[in-house]
């Protein structure tokens, strides 16, 4: 296999970050070796996470197995899912905001046709939902975890307590029309035909869709690590990659 160097658009703060958490993790494990530097496996864990290089390419560049990488990158998403934010701390952290954004995004996976539970009708292509909460600049706050792409975005929000919770907080929450009936404190736009509309309800939904507008910046957010453009790996691993990614995005961020 030929090798070549490859850039990775991330700062090293994202290297740094990871670095001293694997370090810290190593010394309490008590690991006197290892066939990479906590740096070197902290870059092949970016590596993989931000620009989704397989198990194959990322062995074949840092010259280890297979096996190797696997492990390596099981353990340092561990490490970094177990710190993401639950949907408590990040409504009692959105609560100073005028309101949020909720919205439902499907990740592709690597499944076949058969598997009906992961393939929603309307992206006609095998996936898993996660539901994203974005402030009202379209930073992201939160990111549940991976339900089966065929739950709908108003069952999932339900299955994860995400009304439920920013109603309690009595934080306003601008959704699109995947949340029909939400209730609570979650404002939707009018549904039907644009012809039954009136010109007031055109209006309405027209405002309403500027306001969600900027919630896409979250959803491109997570995108930007392109490993949950196309995930290969098990349906039950991609919670931990998604609670990962947003770790590093939150941390990196402030």
């Amino acid at each position: 296999m030929l090798v070549y160097s490859s850039a990775l658009d991330l700062s090293t703060r994202h290297l740094r970050i990871l670095t001293n958490r694997l370090t810290a993790h190593r010394a309490a494990r008590g690991t006197r070796w290892r066939r990479l530097s906590a740096g070197r496996q902290a870059l092949l864990v970016l590596a993989h996470l931000r620009l989704g290089h397989t198990y194959a390419r990322l062995a074949a560049g840092f010259e280890v197995g297979v096996s190797t990488v696997y492990r390596y990158i099981t353990e340092a998403v561990g490490l970094l899912a177990v710190r993401a934010p639950d949907l408590v701390t990040a409504v009692t952290a959105a609560s100073a905001k005028a309101f949020v954004i909720l919205d439902g995004t499907l990740l592709p996976i690597d499944r076949i046709a058969a598997d009906r539970p992961f393939y929603p009708g309307k992206h006609k292509r095998d996936g898993m939902n996660v539901q994203v909460i974005a402030d009202p600049h379209g930073k992201l706050l939160w990111a549940s975890s991976a339900l089966p792409g065929a739950v709908h975005d108003i069952k999932a929000a339900r299955t994860h307590g995400v009304i439920d919770a920013l109603t309690e907080a009595g934080l306003a929450c601008w959704a699109d029309k995947g949340y029909p009936g939400a209730g609570g404190t979650a404002r939707v736009p009018f549904c039907g035909r644009w012809d039954r509309l009136s010109t007031c309800q055109h209006a309405v939904n027209a405002a309403h869709a500027r306001i969600r507008a900027l919630g896409e910046q979250a959803m491109a957010t997570l995108k930007t690590w392109r490993l949950l453009r196309k995930l290969r790996c098990s349906t039950t691993r991609i919670t931990s990659h998604v609670q990962a990614v947003l770790t590093l995005h939150l941390t990196c961020s402030n």
